[in-house]
């Protein structure tokens, strides 16, 4: 069966969880209030997309492509980023909630989290270099082995990040949200 191609098309208001999106190359196009709950985007490669008030929460993401791809007012919970075809990645999420993804060992660097809900997202040996984080909630959030030089976190909050197990060199922060960097030495601060 060959790849479908598709280009500069608007999608708008469909349910993939019951007609299917097809296997192939979508580029230039544009997702707005669709349906991708637990959708299988196999193989499926999006270039320079934009998914818009959509719901891609647990899709099956396997070599699935993002090349310059926008999530604005997107639900994205249990995504495995991981999972996804890392040439070429570049993503943009602005005010979206991705609780219990995972963006386990990419290479995100210079990546843009505005108004997002991150809650138990997994960063661990991701490369974070000059990522920004604006007015992002972090709860939960692990940081491990994760780099995160030159990254912005100075808006966001609910952070728990430990300098000794991550690579913090020239990362900001704001004097409130230092406390999120202090958290495993169980000290209060006043």
């Amino acid at each position: 069966m060959s790849r479908i191609f598709i280009e500069d098309e608007e999608f708008k208001g469909i349910d993939f969880t019951t007609n299917l999106l097809e296997e192939g190359d979508y580029d230039g196009c544009s997702f707005i209030n669709c349906n991708l709950l637990n959708a299988n985007l196999l193989e499926i490669a999006f270039t320079n997309c934009t998914f818009d008030n959509c719901d891609l929460s647990m899709a099956k993401l396997g070599n699935t492509a993002f090349r310059g791809v926008t999530f604005k007012n997107c639900k994205l919970m249990g995504l495995r980023f991981d999972h996804c075809n890392q040439f070429s990645l570049a993503l943009k999420f602005d005010n979206c909630i991705l609780n219990f993804s995972s963006f386990f060992k990419l290479k995100l660097k210079d990546i843009v989290f505005k108004n997002c809900n991150m809650k138990d997202v997994d960063f661990v040996e991701t490369n974070l270099t000059g990522t920004t984080f604006y007015k992002c909630d972090l709860e939960g959030a692990t940081f491990e082995r994760t780099n995160l030089e030159k990254a912005d976190f100075s808006t966001s909050h609910n952070y728990s990040i430990h300098p000794e197990s991550n690579k913090i060199k020239k990362a900001r922060f704001s004097a409130d949200g230092i406390k999120g960097l202090l958290t495993r030495y169980d000290i209060i601060i006043e």
